[in-house]
């Protein structure tokens, strides 16, 4: 899938960058059976040792292999029920790079460990980098599944036009994921305890002292495996409204992963998590009354059948859970409006709930707005906890994937 296929409905809001000129086509809660969804359960399958040994054992990877490859197939042996979210070094990462104006070779699988970068490179300097971010599961049978990472591939495309930078093909990027996952398949959690996160990046590496777009550029990726992102668990979250910094203006990079975006969040949120709150909610730096994102995370807010959460309009992140929740939230019957939403109907919502790749779907238990705390009853709303069974379960391959948005990695 190209990534004119994979971002259908979302519009350039700034020019093609002058000096490149690539084509731009443009764990688990209490599952209810009565949960009304076009996808059917498939049989499952006890997990043992066994049969997660010998599925793994059929899966290589096809990238090139650096000398000090070696193939182990036996599970790690971590704390499986205390995962956090935090790094875990794991046994391979992937790299390729490309030259300004040319395209990305075919990468190389390294053993995991520290990159050299010239002092002068552009990402060091200027800032010339994105991020993506996605996870692998592991099934019942020992498999190993993807959620929607051609999305991801798209996303970057489009961020890389934004950055004047040169991106992986969707198919190189698709299968840099699968080599990366497949060289770490030990990482890979068992089913419910949690999943395999993984990150790619996309940098300016060349040196350059003027600001310009950098002479070479580095696309790696790098795996970890992951339990829930906030302390509470899937604990409703508490989160503070920001009324004086902002995340994005009109006409910046809000609408891209790009580097940058996520170190000016560091002091609001910083300063909330003294507080004792969760995160930090957003709004708009014109208006001040308009909801954006939390910190790393879309926000959806529900009033009765209606679920309302803020329009990609080049200011925020154009979340691929939170596209996957509207189609999910649409198929089970819900009304979705994609708008500005105000505090107010923040504020008078019956559930509020995140979604990201990290976050899943986490609900909201309280806001607070200029030292006013709303509550949003106790424990996770119905919606919520209809839409993250749905997901979940979609994830997992614990119901047949119809939206053909799960790869399977053989």
């Amino acid at each position: 899938m190209d990534s004119g296929a994979a971002l259908t409905g979302t519009r350039l809001s700034f020019p093609i960058c002058p000096s490149l000129h690539p084509s731009l086509p443009n764990l688990s809660r209490t599952f209810n059976p009565s949960l009304h969804f076009p996808i059917k359960l498939q049989n499952q399958f006890p997990l043992t040792s066994h049969n997660v040994l010998q599925s793994a054992s059929s899966l290589r990877p096809s990238a090139t292999l650096s000398n000090n490859f070696s193939e182990t197939t036996e599970l790690v042996d971590i704390d499986w029920d205390n995962l956090g979210f935090g790094l875990q070094n794991t046994d391979y990462m992937y790299m390729m790079k490309c030259e300004k104006g040319g395209a990305f070779s075919k990468g190389e699988l390294k053993p995991f460990g520290n990159i050299e970068l010239n002092p002068a490179a552009g990402v060091l300097n200027y800032g010339q980098g994105l991020f993506e971010g996605l996870k692998a599961h592991r099934k019942q049978d020992g498999s190993i599944l993807l959620f929607r990472p051609e999305e991801n591939a798209a996303r970057m495309k489009l961020g890389a036009e934004r950055m004047c930078m040169p991106a992986p093909t969707t198919e190189q990027f698709v299968q840099a994921v699968k080599d990366t996952v497949l060289a770490n398949k030990r990482w890979v959690p068992p089913p419910g305890k949690g999943s395999l996160y993984i990150r790619p990046l996309l940098l300016g590496s060349g040196a350059v002292l003027g600001l310009a777009p950098a002479p070479e550029y580095t696309f790696l990726i790098y795996v970890s495996p992951v339990g829930n992102y906030f302390k509470e668990g899937l604990a409703p979250i508490n989160l503070i409204i920001e009324n004086d910094l902002h995340r994005a203006t009109p006409g910046g990079t809000g609408g891209v992963k790009t580097i940058g975006n996520y170190a000016a969040v560091l002091k609001a949120q910083s300063a909330a998590k003294v507080k004792g709150y969760s995160d930090v909610l957003y709004l708009d730096c014109v208006h001040k009354r308009y909801l954006e994102e939390v910190s790393s995370c879309n926000i959806f807010v529900v009033k009765g059948n209606v679920i309302s959460t803020p329009a990609i309009k080049g200011t925020i992140l154009p979340g691929i859970t939170r596209k996957s929740i509207i189609d999910v939230a649409r198929s089970q019957g819900f009304q979705v409006e994609e708008k500005l939403v105000s505090v107010d109907e923040l504020l008078d919502a019956d559930e509020v709930f995140c979604t990201g790749t990290a976050v899943v779907l986490t609900p909201v238990g309280s806001v607070t707005h200029l030292g006013k705390r709303v509550s949003y009853g106790e424990g996770t709303g119905a919606v919520s906890q209809k839409l993250y069974t749905v997901l979940t379960r979609l994830q997992l391959g614990l119901i047949e994937d119809e939206m053909n948005w799960t790869v399977e990695l053989k």
